[in-house]
């Protein structure tokens, strides 16, 4: 018979974490068992350059983190988080010196765009007004809608590759830059059928949320849902590897915050050989090469925009971003990447010693990847902030296999836990009516290889314990 707990979480990720939360919501008694020796997953904040500088080594903007319908709702300003809103959500800086905002002002963004301002009104505005009838049905598992006709209104704009979104929808080449660097989040060929989908949604969370980070860190947003959890009676242990079953104690659900990959390799699990040949068709996506700065002084990118913004997106011509997404995904180098980048220092001063900066970026890299593009990162930092080479006082790089190693989730470089696309997105990590069961009936899976997928946003973690709950206890 179960003991001291009702239900075990293995991994202390975001959706673990989540999933933690919810069943001591229900008034279950959990336990979180890491195997290593901070929590908190890809969602950590560490020392990586000089003494006073602080680097969110995985997530670090989280617009998400707003969004979801879960977080969005938890007590986290009573557990220490503390949003920092910078005055602009992203921007895209050209080579002629220009740029494009989104700003949370949906008016104020279109309002660049010139031929194209009436065009992104007319796709964006009405997504917007209903957003929060369709945000339920994007951030979650396939299942029947609440408001079915919003829902495949968003769809229909959804459903194309966004290669063929802008070019059906924009006239002017920024604009189409513009969508983007938001779309190629999805680590995706652009022209992947409903790649567009990503784009809407983060432009969409800019407008609605804007794209803020945790003042302190994304270490913080960690530490207050872990202080939230322990306030509901919830248990973690660090430094607690699970390799088999028995490592853990006997309770009615175990969920784990783990990719197949990992998952197939605890020993004791009762999979019949026809599902672990499914999980072992799982596909994995590209990775990242993953940069931290420590700087003398704030990026000196040429366009003010650019400055007052939280992340950027490089990429200088809608040709270049659609080569760089596509050649990674054919496992092809790539000299002039897609880049994101982030800044925190200039809107929070808690990240560097006075006077001084940090900095984050990463490109997309083929799965896998032990290359290296730090020369490919900071060329294209070149070419929007002239004289950024200057301001490097030391640097951390990480290539795929480094980033596995800090945490086995990201498997290849992959930090969206598999990849999205259009045959991966819902039925993750397999076709399934519940993506979060297993065939062992106390096994369940909660982490971001199950819809909606990566991002900092618990929904994974939050249906796989409403499963559980629905299973075991009630």
């Amino acid at each position: 018979m179960p003991g001291k707990f009702d239900a075990v979480i293995i991994g202390s990720g975001t959706n673990g974490l989540a999933a933690g939360i919810r069943l001591q919501q229900e008034g279950l008694k959990t336990a979180i068992f890491e195997q290593a020796a901070s929590p908190g997953g890809a969602t950590r904040t560490e020392a990586l350059t000089l003494p006073g500088f602080r680097h969110d080594v995985g997530s670090s903007i989280h617009p998400l983190g707003l969004a979801s319908p879960f977080f969005r709702d938890l007590p986290l300003a009573d557990h220490g988080l503390q949003w920092v809103y910078p005055q602009i959500p992203f921007a895209h800086p050209f080579l002629d010196g220009e740029a494009h905002a989104c700003y949370q002002d949906i008016e104020a963004t279109a309002a660049q765009l010139g031929e194209d301002r009436q065009a992104y009104l007319d796709v964006m505005k009405p997504l917007l007004e209903n957003w929060d009838k369709i945000a339920p049905s994007i951030l979650g598992p396939l299942r029947f809608p609440d408001y079915p006709l919003e829902l495949m209104k968003f769809g229909l704009k959804a459903l194309p590759s966004a290669r063929n979104f802008v070019r059906n929808r924009f006239k002017e080449d920024k604009t189409r830059m513009l969508f983007y660097g938001a779309a190629a989040h999805a680590t995706l060929p652009l022209e992947t059928m409903a790649s567009a989908s990503f784009g809407l949604v983060l432009m969409l969370s800019a407008h609605k949320y804007h794209w803020p980070f945790p003042r302190g860190g994304a270490g913080m947003f960690t530490k207050s849902l872990i202080s939230y959890y322990r306030s509901l009676g919830g248990e973690i242990f660090l430094n607690s590897p699970v390799t088999e079953i028995r490592d853990l104690p006997n309770t009615y659900a175990y969920l784990y915050d783990l990719t197949p990959k990992q998952l197939l390799e605890i020993k004791g699990l009762d999979f019949p050989w026809l599902y672990r040949k499914r999980m072992q068709n799982y596909r994995y996506g590209a990775g990242v090469f993953k940069m931290d700065w420590a700087l003398s002084e704030p990026i000196p990118f040429t366009n003010p925009k650019c400055r007052q913004a939280g992340t950027i997106h490089l990429g200088f011509s809608p040709e270049e971003i659609e080569r760089s997404e596509c050649r990674v995904n054919r496992h092809q180098v790539n000299p002039r990447p897609y880049v994101l980048v982030a800044q925190h220092s200039p809107f929070d001063a808690t990240r560097a010693p006075e006077g001084q900066h940090t900095a984050w970026a990463y490109c997309h890299v083929p799965h896998g990847s032990i290359t290296d593009f730090t020369a490919e990162i900071e060329d294209q930092m070149e070419r929007a902030a002239p004289g950024f080479k200057d301001t490097i006082l030391a640097r951390s790089v990480k290539n795929t296999q480094q980033l596995e190693q800090w945490n086995p989730n990201l498997v290849g470089g992959d930090i969206n836990g598999g990849k999205q696309d259009l045959g991966q997105l819902f039925t993750r990590p397999i076709a399934s009516l519940s993506p979060y069961s297993t065939p062992d009936p106390k096994v369940y899976i909660c982490s971001s290889s199950t819809p909606p997928g990566g991002g900092v946003h618990g929904m994974c973690g939050f249906y796989a314990a409403e499963r559980a709950i629905k299973d075991h206890f009630r």
